[in-house]
């Protein structure tokens, strides 16, 4: 079963236009979110982004732009996998809660 983090609140974006089909950031991808579509690279599953910026990182054209660390989704999910609350620790400058 494929991993689904906090729909429609991922940073990853896409410039079309930038890229040049090469299909570094496919092979980096850990989750399959993007797909070689003709000449183009296209987001297939943005919702499977964990935003661990490798396809960023990777790209040579900055094609691709995406916020990696945030934080706050894995410490949303933590707190749910172990039943504390969310604690990342970006909010009021210390570690009293989630964005």
């Amino acid at each position: 079963m494929k991993t689904k983090y906090l729909k429609n609140v991922v940073t990853l974006q896409l410039q079309e236009e930038k890229c040049t089909g090469c299909g570094i950031c496919i092979e980096v991808c850990p989750h399959n979110v993007l797909a070689l579509t003709g000449n183009k690279v296209r987001i297939i599953d943005k919702d499977s982004c964990m935003e661990c910026g490798a396809c960023a990182k990777n790209c040579a054209f900055g094609a691709i732009g995406v916020r990696s660390g945030v934080g706050c989704a894995a410490a949303i999910i933590i707190g749910k996998m172990l039943g504390t609350e969310p604690s990342c620790g970006c909010s009021d400058g210390g570690s009293s809660g989630c964005c």
